[in-house]
């Protein structure tokens, strides 16, 4: 995807806004049919009546055919794609659920003709969007030739996207032989098997501030007022300036190491376990929940699944996923596996040979060479170096 800041005038943000709106109704309701359905009654709908359906239904209601056909049956054609993808074996795509106002705001646009996307200036082009005339939006880059279709989003902070659909090209590998691991972390959101330390921007200090005095606004707020709303897009808009930040950051290191290295080896983590909370239930309550839910906000904020997605949308074909256990206990230099030699957070000396380095590298260069370990030592495959006696039966 090949993403532009749309500038929509007052006019034009309110057609947008009743395209996103109908899109997300008529996705509700294909929401809505397929939850109806239980095994003993009949299938639900699929994509080609629910097109009859929203025909019938645009001629009863006015309001929903004031806007774009298109629109609405690509918002069905969305839905029928996710559910293909969640009943697919090899997709972990989790069920279609609802849409909600505010957050789920966007839609898609098919079938562009040539002159639907022209340049006008230096800075500045134009798309044709349905109902809304041609929309102009920021030339921050040369559009990609021979685009079919472009979705609209909006995000929380208010701002308008357009996305043309567009697979760009791999990064060519450059045929030196090397191999890098990456280490990701909290401290350092990702330590290079060459030394180099990466960490992805966040707010500045000035701006937590002011974030943290927003929640607290927010919390006083009283519910649907105009203030809350006010308050709420205050926070947004701080916080996307963020994850524009470490989406950028992303971007550039996952380009600089997809052209240095041959070979990317990472740790195959499940963030998405690693992430959820340990608030419990009510009967088994959690413990440490407030320390987990900011080492939560901490990883999430690193990117390391964003870092990753990158390199294999750039790379594919040359990154691979080790196993992580035990790769920041494991010398790198000897081969020894012991917790005592991490010392701390950032250092490691070997309790075996005396090697010393960052704790960090130490741990990406064991990913780099493949390594990871058992919990009873060895590499899984061969015999385990610290197998405990057993006791030999002799045969009566």
């Amino acid at each position: 995807m090949s993403r532009y800041r749309l500038l929509p005038t007052p006019a034009q943000e309110a057609v947008l806004q009743d395209h996103c709106g109908h899109a997300r109704f008529v996705w509700n309701l294909a929401v809505e049919q397929h939850r109806h359905w239980h095994p003993g009654r009949a299938s639900a709908p699929g994509y080609l009546e629910q097109c009859r359906q929203l025909t019938a239904a645009r001629a009863e209601h006015p309001w929903l055919a004031a806007g774009s056909q298109m629109v609405q049956q690509q918002a069905l054609r969305d839905f029928a794609q996710a559910m293909a993808a969640f009943f697919h074996p090899d997709n972990l795509a989790g069920r279609p659920s609802w849409r909600k106002a505010g957050r789920d705001e966007g839609f898609r646009v098919v079938a562009l003709r040539p002159g639907d996307v022209r340049r006008l200036s230096r800075h500045v082009g134009e798309v044709r969007v349905p109902k809304a005339g041609r929309v102009r939006f920021r030339w921050s880059r040369t559009v990609p030739p021979g685009v079919k279709s472009y979705r609209v989003r909006m995000d929380r902070a208010g701002r308008w996207h357009v996305a043309f659909a567009v697979i760009p090209e791999p990064v060519p590998a450059p045929g030196n032989g090397e191999t890098v691991g990456i280490d990701r972390g909290v401290a350092v959101s990702a330590a290079l098997s060459t030394g180099e330390m990466l960490t992805a921007p966040g707010l500045s200090a000035g701006r937590r501030h002011r974030l943290r005095r927003l929640q607290r606004r927010l919390a006083r707020a009283r519910p649907g007022s105009n203030r809350r709303a006010r308050v709420k897009r205050a926070a947004a808009r701080l916080r996307a300036r963020e994850a524009d930040a470490r989406k950028d950051w992303a971007e550039k290191v996952s380009t600089g190491i997809a052209r240095g290295f041959d070979l990317i080896r990472v740790e195959d983590l499940r963030i998405a376990d690693m992430t959820r909370s340990a608030r419990g239930t009510a009967g088994n309550p959690g413990r440490n929940v407030r320390a987990k839910a900011g080492l939560n906000r901490e990883i999430l904020r690193s990117g390391w699944g964003l870092l990753v997605r990158r390199l294999e949308d750039k790379a594919p074909g040359r990154v691979e996923k080790v196993k992580p256990h035990y790769t920041s206990q494991r010398c790198s230099a000897c081969g020894q596996v012991d917790a005592e030699s991490r010392e701390s957070q950032a250092r490691f000396v070997c309790t075996a040979c005396g090697f010393v380095c960052n704790a960090d590298v130490n741990a990406a260069r064991n990913i780099a060479a493949g390594h990871a370990v058992t919990a009873r030592g060895g590499d899984g495959v061969t015999r385990p170096v610290n197998r405990e006696p057993q006791l030999l039966l002799q045969p009566a």
